[in-house]
Protein backbone atom coordinates (compact mmCIF):
# COMPACT_ATOMS: atom_id res chain seq x y z
CA UNK A 1 0.00 0.00 0.00
CA UNK A 2 1.57 3.19 -1.05
CA UNK A 3 1.07 6.57 1.25
CA UNK A 4 -2.43 8.05 0.31
CA UNK A 5 -1.63 11.64 -1.47
CA UNK A 6 -4.43 14.22 -1.79
CA UNK A 7 -7.47 13.37 -3.83
CA UNK A 8 -8.34 16.25 -6.52
CA UNK A 9 -9.75 16.53 -9.74
CA UNK A 10 -6.88 17.62 -12.27
CA UNK A 11 -4.07 14.60 -11.16
CA UNK A 12 -6.68 12.10 -10.59
CA UNK A 13 -9.55 13.34 -13.19
CA UNK A 14 -9.61 9.62 -15.28
CA UNK A 15 -9.65 7.47 -12.30
CA UNK A 16 -12.05 5.39 -11.95
CA UNK A 17 -13.09 2.67 -8.83
CA UNK A 18 -14.32 -1.04 -9.13
CA UNK A 19 -16.95 -1.86 -6.88
CA UNK A 20 -17.46 -5.74 -7.19
CA UNK A 21 -16.70 -8.00 -4.07
CA UNK A 22 -13.65 -9.93 -4.40
CA UNK A 23 -11.25 -11.70 -2.08
CA UNK A 24 -8.62 -9.32 -3.57
CA UNK A 25 -10.39 -6.24 -2.33
CA UNK A 26 -10.11 -7.98 1.10
CA UNK A 27 -13.39 -8.69 1.38
CA UNK A 28 -13.36 -12.53 2.40
CA UNK A 29 -13.33 -11.39 6.19
CA UNK A 30 -15.36 -13.04 8.84
CA UNK A 31 -15.91 -9.50 10.82
CA UNK A 32 -15.61 -5.75 10.28
CA UNK A 33 -14.70 -2.85 12.86
CA UNK A 34 -17.94 -1.01 12.96
CA UNK A 35 -18.81 2.64 14.29
CA UNK A 36 -21.54 3.76 16.43
CA UNK A 37 -22.30 6.30 13.97
CA UNK A 38 -23.59 3.23 11.77
CA UNK A 39 -25.35 0.85 14.94
CA UNK A 40 -28.79 2.01 13.49
CA UNK A 41 -28.32 1.05 9.95
CA UNK A 42 -26.20 -2.32 10.98
CA UNK A 43 -28.84 -3.82 13.47
CA UNK A 44 -31.20 -4.46 11.37
CA UNK A 45 -28.69 -7.06 9.50
CA UNK A 46 -25.97 -7.80 11.50
CA UNK A 47 -24.91 -9.27 14.91
CA UNK A 48 -23.03 -6.59 16.07
CA UNK A 49 -20.29 -7.70 19.18
CA UNK A 50 -17.58 -5.72 21.37
CA UNK A 51 -14.47 -6.40 21.81
CA UNK A 52 -11.29 -5.28 23.42
CA UNK A 53 -7.44 -5.69 21.37
CA UNK A 54 -4.42 -6.53 23.02
CA UNK A 55 -3.87 -2.99 24.62
CA UNK A 56 -7.47 -3.15 26.26
CA UNK A 57 -9.13 -0.72 24.10
CA UNK A 58 -12.56 -1.10 23.35
CA UNK A 59 -13.97 -2.13 19.36
CA UNK A 60 -17.25 -2.82 17.70
CA UNK A 61 -17.34 -5.48 15.07
CA UNK A 62 -19.96 -6.86 12.92
CA UNK A 63 -20.10 -10.46 12.52
CA UNK A 64 -20.05 -11.26 9.43
CA UNK A 65 -18.85 -15.56 8.89
CA UNK A 66 -18.48 -18.01 11.35
CA UNK A 67 -15.00 -19.76 9.73
CA UNK A 68 -11.96 -18.38 9.00
CA UNK A 69 -11.39 -15.87 5.73
CA UNK A 70 -15.68 -16.49 5.40
CA UNK A 71 -17.79 -13.86 4.33
CA UNK A 72 -21.49 -15.02 4.40
CA UNK A 73 -22.62 -11.74 2.64
CA UNK A 74 -20.51 -11.98 -0.40
CA UNK A 75 -22.70 -13.54 -3.16
CA UNK A 76 -20.53 -13.79 -6.32
CA UNK A 77 -19.24 -10.43 -6.47
CA UNK A 78 -21.84 -8.43 -5.03
CA UNK A 79 -22.75 -7.39 -1.43
CA UNK A 80 -25.91 -8.93 -0.25
CA UNK A 81 -27.35 -6.68 2.31
CA UNK A 82 -28.83 -3.49 2.28
CA UNK A 83 -26.05 -2.12 3.99
CA UNK A 84 -22.23 -2.30 3.99
CA UNK A 85 -20.23 -1.55 6.69
CA UNK A 86 -18.63 1.20 6.21
CA UNK A 87 -14.86 0.40 6.52
CA UNK A 88 -15.95 -2.33 4.18
CA UNK A 89 -17.44 0.39 1.73
CA UNK A 90 -14.42 3.27 2.00
CA UNK A 91 -12.04 1.46 -0.67
CA UNK A 92 -9.39 3.37 -1.72
CA UNK A 93 -10.09 6.38 0.40
CA UNK A 94 -8.73 7.65 3.74
CA UNK A 95 -9.16 11.20 5.58
CA UNK A 96 -6.68 13.25 5.83
CA UNK A 97 -5.97 15.19 8.94
CA UNK A 98 -3.45 18.72 9.03
CA UNK A 99 -0.77 18.13 11.34
CA UNK A 100 -0.95 18.82 15.09
CA UNK A 101 -0.93 22.95 15.36
CA UNK A 102 -1.56 23.26 11.38
CA UNK A 103 -4.53 25.21 9.95
CA UNK A 104 -6.99 22.97 7.99
CA UNK A 105 -9.54 20.75 8.30
CA UNK A 106 -10.50 16.71 7.02
CA UNK A 107 -9.51 16.12 3.90
CA UNK A 108 -10.05 13.08 1.19
CA UNK A 109 -6.79 11.26 0.18
CA UNK A 110 -6.79 7.92 -1.89
CA UNK A 111 -4.31 4.86 -2.29
CA UNK A 112 -3.63 5.19 -5.90
CA UNK A 113 -1.76 1.47 -5.59
CA UNK A 114 -5.20 0.35 -4.09
CA UNK A 115 -6.49 -2.98 -6.10
CA UNK A 116 -9.71 -1.09 -7.02
CA UNK A 117 -8.40 1.67 -9.01
CA UNK A 118 -8.65 1.87 -12.19
CA UNK A 119 -8.76 3.79 -15.36
CA UNK A 120 -10.85 1.02 -17.88
CA UNK A 121 -13.80 0.20 -15.57
CA UNK A 122 -15.31 1.42 -12.29
CA UNK A 123 -17.41 3.94 -11.13
CA UNK A 124 -15.65 7.66 -12.25
CA UNK A 125 -14.67 10.43 -8.69
CA UNK A 126 -15.58 13.16 -11.11
CA UNK A 127 -17.57 14.57 -13.85
CA UNK A 128 -16.52 15.36 -17.21
CA UNK A 129 -16.27 19.07 -15.96
CA UNK A 130 -14.50 18.71 -12.64
CA UNK A 131 -17.53 18.25 -10.03
CA UNK A 132 -17.87 15.52 -7.77
CA UNK A 133 -19.55 12.47 -9.24
CA UNK A 134 -22.47 10.54 -7.02
CA UNK A 135 -19.74 8.23 -6.35
CA UNK A 136 -17.10 9.98 -4.75
CA UNK A 137 -20.14 12.15 -2.88
CA UNK A 138 -21.47 8.41 -1.58
CA UNK A 139 -17.78 7.90 -0.35
CA UNK A 140 -17.31 11.14 1.25
CA UNK A 141 -20.88 10.42 3.76
CA UNK A 142 -19.25 7.14 4.19
CA UNK A 143 -15.52 9.21 5.76
CA UNK A 144 -17.85 10.94 7.76
CA UNK A 145 -19.74 8.27 9.30
CA UNK A 146 -16.16 6.44 10.00
CA UNK A 147 -14.71 9.73 11.29
CA UNK A 148 -17.13 10.94 13.60
CA UNK A 149 -17.68 7.08 14.34
CA UNK A 150 -14.65 6.44 15.45
CA UNK A 151 -14.31 10.02 17.48
CA UNK A 152 -17.33 8.66 19.37
CA UNK A 153 -16.53 5.07 20.16
CA UNK A 154 -14.22 5.78 23.64
CA UNK A 155 -16.89 7.94 24.84
CA UNK A 156 -19.73 5.07 24.19
CA UNK A 157 -17.67 2.61 25.62
CA UNK A 158 -16.94 4.80 29.07
CA UNK A 159 -20.74 5.01 29.17
CA UNK A 160 -21.55 1.53 28.96
CA UNK A 161 -18.92 0.94 31.59
CA UNK A 162 -20.10 3.82 33.56
CA UNK A 163 -23.28 2.21 33.37
CA UNK A 164 -21.75 -1.57 33.97
CA UNK A 165 -23.82 -2.88 30.46
CA UNK A 166 -20.80 -4.96 29.18
CA UNK A 167 -21.25 -8.37 29.51
CA UNK A 168 -18.46 -11.14 28.39
CA UNK A 169 -20.12 -13.78 26.49
CA UNK A 170 -19.47 -17.22 24.57
CA UNK A 171 -21.23 -17.14 21.69
CA UNK A 172 -21.92 -20.86 20.86
CA UNK A 173 -24.05 -21.43 17.86
CA UNK A 174 -25.15 -24.35 16.19
CA UNK A 175 -26.26 -25.49 13.36
CA UNK A 176 -29.00 -27.91 12.12
CA UNK A 177 -26.69 -30.05 10.19
CA UNK A 178 -24.48 -30.14 13.61
CA UNK A 179 -21.99 -27.70 12.69
CA UNK A 180 -21.34 -26.09 15.94
CA UNK A 181 -19.35 -22.83 16.39
CA UNK A 182 -17.92 -21.14 19.57
CA UNK A 183 -16.93 -17.21 19.16
CA UNK A 184 -14.85 -16.35 22.62
CA UNK A 185 -13.97 -12.83 23.70
CA UNK A 186 -17.11 -10.72 23.17
CA UNK A 187 -18.87 -8.65 24.84
CA UNK A 188 -22.42 -7.26 24.80
CA UNK A 189 -25.15 -4.88 26.85
CA UNK A 190 -26.53 -6.78 29.19
CA UNK A 191 -30.08 -6.15 28.41
CA UNK A 192 -31.28 -7.31 31.82
CA UNK A 193 -29.43 -4.42 32.92
CA UNK A 194 -29.82 -2.25 30.81
CA UNK A 195 -34.02 -2.48 31.24
CA UNK A 196 -33.06 -1.68 35.02
CA UNK A 197 -31.21 1.38 35.17
CA UNK A 198 -32.74 3.95 37.09
CA UNK A 199 -33.59 7.91 36.11
CA UNK A 200 -30.24 9.36 35.99
CA UNK A 201 -28.20 6.65 34.49
CA UNK A 202 -30.40 6.71 31.95
CA UNK A 203 -30.94 10.40 31.40
CA UNK A 204 -26.96 10.24 31.01
CA UNK A 205 -26.96 7.63 27.98
CA UNK A 206 -29.88 9.43 26.25
CA UNK A 207 -27.80 13.09 26.68
CA UNK A 208 -24.71 11.71 25.38
CA UNK A 209 -26.88 9.67 22.59
CA UNK A 210 -25.73 6.27 23.62
CA UNK A 211 -28.70 5.13 25.10
CA UNK A 212 -30.34 3.91 21.28
CA UNK A 213 -26.27 2.24 20.78
CA UNK A 214 -27.02 0.16 23.67
CA UNK A 215 -30.45 -0.98 22.67
CA UNK A 216 -29.16 -1.25 18.88
CA UNK A 217 -26.33 -3.30 20.03
CA UNK A 218 -28.76 -5.48 22.12
CA UNK A 219 -31.36 -6.47 19.72
CA UNK A 220 -28.54 -7.03 16.80
CA UNK A 221 -28.04 -10.48 18.52
CA UNK A 222 -30.86 -11.54 16.99
CA UNK A 223 -29.48 -11.63 13.43
CA UNK A 224 -27.22 -14.51 14.67
CA UNK A 225 -30.21 -16.61 13.49
CA UNK A 226 -30.13 -15.13 10.10
CA UNK A 227 -25.89 -15.82 9.80
CA UNK A 228 -26.78 -19.25 11.22
CA UNK A 229 -29.27 -19.54 8.31
CA UNK A 230 -27.21 -18.04 5.74
CA UNK A 231 -24.71 -20.66 6.65
CA UNK A 232 -26.99 -23.65 6.10
CA UNK A 233 -28.02 -21.98 2.65
CA UNK A 234 -24.14 -22.72 1.73
CA UNK A 235 -24.27 -26.03 2.12
CA UNK A 236 -27.29 -26.57 -0.02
Amino acid sequence: MSQPVLLNNVDHADLRVVLERRAAFGDTVNQAVVFPTEFEALQREYAILFRRDAAGAWRSTALLGLDADENLFLDGERWDANYIPALMQRGPFSIGLPRPGEPGEPMIHIDLEHPRISRNEGAPLFRDHGGNSPYLDQVSGVLQTIFVGDQAGPAMFAAFERANLLEPVMLDIELEHGAHYKIPDCYTVDAQRLAQLDGPALAALHRDDFLRCAIWQSSSLENIRQLAARKERRRT
